[in-house]
């Protein structure tokens, strides 16, 4: 017996003595793999085959044990396969038309399957043949597109799109797709579209549209015009904006709920006595628990909203309740596959409703906050490939959102104040913030707690030098943004300053481990230049004079950190070697920091001794500090308010090429048609017909 009648197809035995039956779909399937043409001899082939049910199993596993020199000699019946199932399509008779959309897909993901060192040319040859392709897939597409923007059948919908999904999914490198050139022709972007701005569109197929769109945009996104890019960066639609942000915003409440109700799982009872007896030993395995997947798809299409279409900043920022959504959903949904944390579409009856219950009791929040949350999920434990990956789109997109006007507005806002409850990373040394106490501030603060909290806990080994390099560039950004407009911003700035030097010491203690894998010159010349921009500048943005007293309050304090630094730097300049040039830009840039240690030192030094007072308090160096300040001379910095705008190409290509394959493996992995349930499917629609 073959392989693929053992896997599939096959119904029991009726005696020992007999071979086991096929079904008769199988055995339509057999005459298709056969050279004679099958409708030779029955001229209903095709209306016949279309009303049977398919089975995807056995044509799949046909298509990938059939090998290239087999499947050429059978390519005209596959050809007519193919054009049958388009054709199909624009019948009215539902149950073809469903298995006619199951048939193509196997069709695809067989041929792929089998085929993985054949040219998208050949590809396309076995599938249509090359010299019909052009009409074949415009055929296609206009059928989908009719079916997606039509009055028809929900589930008819999910199922083209999960087609879609199928078919750009089929190549581990989406750009190698050659099929997608067809589906960048005939464009379904207005379908998309169309499925982004309706209510009740938007609830059942909002989530797998929108990673559609996210995966087509970075088709060959470097190489040639991309019209799903052009599109996207010039919509201005409000009511399709509002409702991709709304998708993307309950994906990503729906992770955080997840995540958060896993945490308080694993809080309660016993294993929180435990942990409480033996410290945080067992911590460390709860995290790792806790953070199962990410949701790397959605997170690619809000980086492509943000970055692509300036209109999008402005859906960041709508306020509407905060809202918990129901642990199951109220409806079943038969065509999600179980997936890990984070990766399933979140409950359909809420994002069907564009207009949520207004309750005074509860707390405001918008996109950005659900993003701020969820990124100081994702950012805790960068340690697994896939977190990493998410944290550092995190901190693109954060890049992206600091350097733009608009969001800097409403991000330093006064009058707009919000309470978020960033989640913390369980460490020995500090207890685990009550939520109930963070204060309602402008959401700026939210995002320089989220980088302070990135700082102060990812000092390791395993040092995460490009996440480093982000973050401070995010918390440059946004003083450039205060300095320019004079915005004297209520933050514990003393808590950053606190981070950064104890970051500078962490360098500094592991210089010789870090220099074998990283240039840490770069990254300590980004931390003093932050100093520079507060010494220089602070006198424009920090909220009262206190403020400006209390950094060189801290300078002094940690003064050894800085003088350690300078030697450090110093002794790598004089040297010659591969980090003489950067070592000596640190050098020149700590000169206004060692200016201010070497002024207030001496006067510190003198007053205790003056007051005979062994150790000062922290109001008696502040008064000296205060009173000193006319007799210290500082040189004016060029530059430190400028930065190199973010920009994909060419630094980013890499890490998006990589990000992109491993989503598209992940959702080819979840879009199994099996999942679909055909017999519910064709349960719904025998009814119709």
């Amino acid at each position: 017996m073959s392989q693929v009648e053992k896997k599939a197809g096959l119904l029991r035995r009726t005696s020992s003595s007999k071979k086991p039956l096929k079904e008769k779909v199988v055995l339509m399937y057999d005459e298709i793999f056969a050279k004679e043409d099958p409708a030779k001899n029955n001229p209903r082939f095709w209306d016949e085959l279309f009303l049977m049910k398919v089975n995807l199993e056995y044509l799949e596993t046909k298509l990938e044990c059939l090998d290239g020199d087999e499947l050429m000699k059978t390519k005209d019946n596959v050809n007519s396969l193919f054009h049958h199932c388009v054709q199909t399509l624009a019948e009215e008779h539902q149950i073809k038309v469903v298995n006619a959309l199951q048939t193509l897909c196997a069709l695809f993901r067989g041929v792929h399957q089998k085929n993985k060192s054949a040219s998208g040319f050949d590809i396309i040859n076995m599938l249509m043949g090359f010299d019909k392709a052009e009409h074949r897939m415009k055929d296609l597409m206009e059928s989908l597109d009719s079916l997606l923007c039509g009055e028809g059948s929900e589930s008819l919908k999910a199922l083209c799109l999960k087609l879609l999904l199928c078919l750009v999914t089929v190549t581990d490198n989406i750009s190698q797709n050659t099929i997608l050139e067809y589906v960048m022709i005939n464009s379904i972007f207005e379908a998309v579209l169309q499925i982004l701005s309706d209510v009740s569109s938007r609830g059942r197929h909002g989530y797998d549209a929108v990673v559609l769109l996210a995966l087509l945009v970075n088709y060959r996104k470097y190489e040639s015009v991309n019209p799903y890019i052009v599109k996207l960066s010039i919509l201005d639609d409000e009511p399709t904006l509002d409702g991709m942000g709304l998708v993307v915003g309950q994906a990503l409440t729906e992770y955080n709920r997840q995540y958060k109700d896993k945490e308080e799982e694993n809080q309660g009872g016993f294993f929180s006595t435990l942990t409480s007896m033996v410290g945080s030993m067992f911590i460390a395995d709860a995290e790792e628990k806790l953070s199962v997947q990410t949701n790397e798809a959605i997170l690619l299409a809000l980086y492509e909203a943000v970055h692509l279409n300036r209109n999008f900043i402005t859906v960041l920022a709508q306020s509407h309740p905060e809202i918990d959504i129901p642990t199951t959903p109220t409806t079943p949904v038969p065509t999600t596959p179980t997936t890990p944390l984070g990766t399933t579409p979140p409950s359909t009856d809420v994002m069907n409703s564009s207009e949520l219950p207004l309750d005074p009791n509860l707390q405001t929040s918008n996109l950005l906050i659900t993003f701020l949350k969820y990124s100081s999920i994702v950012m805790q434990d960068t340690k697994d490939e896939h977190r990493l990956n998410s944290a550092r789109l995190c901190l693109i997109i954060l890049t992206c959102i600091a350097e733009d006007q608009y969001a800097d507005a409403f991000l330093h806002d006064d009058n707009m104040n919000f309470r978020v409850n960033l989640h913390r990373m369980p460490m020995r040394h500090r207890k685990k913030a009550a939520e109930k106490n963070v204060p309602s501030r402008p959401l700026v603060c939210a995002v320089l707690d989220l980088m302070v909290e990135f700082v102060v806990t990812h000092m390791m080994k395993d040092f995460p030098m490009d996440l480093y390099m982000r973050c401070v560039q995010v918390i440059h950004k946004l003083i450039c943004y205060q300095k320019k407009c004079r915005i004297r911003l209520h933050y514990t700035w003393r808590e950053l300053w606190s981070a950064l030097i104890n970051l500078l010491k962490f360098l500094l203690s592991n210089e010789t481990v870090l220099l074998a894998k990283h240039n840490i010159f770069h990254l300590a010349l980004l931390v003093v230049n932050l100093f520079n921009m507060f010494i220089t500048y602070g006198d424009t943005f920090l909220p009262t004079s206190n403020s400006y007293d209390e950094l060189y309050y801290e300078i002094v304090r940690m003064h050894q950190v800085f003088d350690n630094l300078y030697c450090m730097v110093l002794r790598v300049s004089t040297n010659a070697g591969q980090w003489k040039e950067p070592a000596s830009k640190v050098t020149h840039s700590l000169v206004n920091v060692r200016a201010i240690i070497n002024h207030f030192n001496p006067k510190i030094e003198s007053y205790a001794a003056v007051n005979h007072i062994s150790q000062l308090s922290e109001d008696q160096v502040l008064e000296v500090v205060r009173s000193n300040y006319d007799t210290l001379t500082l040189k004016l910095q060029d530059g430190l308010d400028q930065y190199e705008r973010y920009s994909e190409q060419p630094k980013e290509a890499a890490f998006f090429k990589d990000l992109v394959r491993s989503i598209s493996l992940n959702v080819r992995k979840n879009v199994s048609l099996n999942t679909l349930s055909q017999d519910i499917l064709l349960k719904e629609f025998s009814t119709i017909s």
